[in-house]
Order: C-alpha cells, then structure tokens, then sequence
C-alpha cells in the first residue's frame, strides 16, 4: 500500500514539472519580453526621425513662400521699369515711324552758339525731355538738348541727351548731325543704356546714305554685344531688309 502511494506521488510530481510552462526565447536566446522592448525602441527612434524630418521639410516649404513672395514682388518692379522703357522706346520709335510730322528745322550756322539755359543740370534736361514728349516741340528740342550737352558735357544725363538730339536730327534727315550725336554716346558713353540703340541709328544713318556695308557692321555689332535686347532685334530686323 504504502509503495502504490510513493508510486503515485512521484507520477504527480513528473506531472507538475511537465505542465509549468518554460520561457519563451527566440533562436538567439532573447526573451519575448527583450524583442519587445528592443521592437518599441526602434519604433520610437523612427518616430523621432519621422519628426524631425516633418519639421525640417515644414522650414524648407516656409522659406520656398517667402522666396517665392520676395521673387513675385520683384518681378513686379521689374515689369514696372520694362514698361516704363518700352513706353519710352515707343515714344522714340514713333518720331522715327513719322517724320513728315515734325516741323523743318534749320540748323544753327557754324559758329552759332545755342542758347545757354538758365536752369540747373536736372531741370534743364527735364525741360527738353518735355518738349519731345508732352508738348511736341521738336524744334524747340533740339537747341535745348544742345544747350544742355554744352552746359553739361559730363551729366550723368550726357548720354541720353546726346540720344534725343540725334534722333531729332535724324528725323530732320539731317543726318550728319545726327551721327556725330550718335557717336558720342557710342565711344564717350560705353556704359550707356542707349549705346545699343544709338548703334542701330549709326546703321540706319549709314544705309539712308548709301553705305551698306558699313550699316552691316553697325547691325552685327548690335546683334553680337546686345543679344535678346530690344535694339539687338530691331538690328536683326534691318540687317534681314538689307
């Protein structure tokens, strides 16, 4: 009797040791509990990254805004003064376009000295610009553009000056003149914004008076030093008539 029960007790007890259940590892003998924590670490370090990822690209797309806002304001003020230039431009081109228009002028005789304006260097420019533009008094224009170069030889308006008298002269077909005007901007005024177009009018020049060859040149050289300018296509539109 006694046997039988020792007997028993031993078969519970391989029993109960067969039941308690072992932990659980993996093939590198890491607890379930490791892969979890070290799972949720590598998580949490993505979520970071994903952050600091959104909050870098949040910057980046805020400074595109204000670069895009600065580039659309500035695009505006340059419209602005292409608009302005080209008003101007047509304003040139149109004396150009009607010359019959303008009254005949006679020339100061050789030794005739013009008229000396009692103005200052600004108002004095000012004051013939106007006379082309608002009141249309081309021969008013030319003795006070001509005053003004001779009272201002050095102005930072010389250029442009010596520009509006050429083409009042042109237009007079006083040619001669004209070119001489015209050249002072191209070789005194280098840095001029009316160098260009003072070129196309030393080629116009040149083909009203017969010299072809030296209105190529005048042309090319427009076409070649002032690529995509507005002078530079007007220089290809008359080098094509040629």
């Amino acid at each position: 009797m006694k046997r039988a029960v020792l007997t028993a007790a031993i078969l519970l007890s391989i029993g109960a040791a067969n039941a308690a259940p072992a932990p659980v590892a993996d093939a590198t003998g890491n607890s379930t509990e490791d892969r979890v924590a070290r799972l949720e670490r590598i998580l949490q370090a993505k979520q970071q990254s994903e952050f600091q990822t959104q909050q870098r690209l949040d910057t980046l797309q805020q400074e595109v805004l204000d670069l895009r806002g600065l580039n659309e304001q500035q695009g505006y003020q340059i419209d602005q003064m292409l608009q302005r230039q080209r008003q101007l431009y047509e304003e040139i081109a149109n004396l150009s376009a009607k010359p019959a228009q303008l009254p005949v002028v006679t020339t100061p005789q050789s030794g005739t000295a013009s008229p000396v304006s009692t103005l200052g260097e600004t108002a004095s420019y000012e004051q013939a610009v106007n006379l082309v533009l608002k009141q249309r008094k081309y021969d008013e224009a030319i003795p006070a553009f001509k005053s003004f170069i001779q009272q201002y030889p050095d102005s930072t308006y010389a250029a442009n000056a010596n520009y509006w008298l050429g083409q009042l002269l042109y237009n007079n077909s006083d040619f001669e003149p004209a070119k001489q005007a015209f050249d002072t901007v191209v070789h005194s005024f280098k840095d001029s914004n009316k160098r260009g177009d003072s070129l196309v009018k030393l080629g116009m020049i040149a083909e009203k008076t017969g010299q072809v060859s030296s209105a190529k040149v005048y042309y090319q050289q427009v076409i070649k030093e002032y690529a995509n300018s507005a002078a530079a296509r007007l220089a290809q539109q008359q080098l094509s008539a040629l």
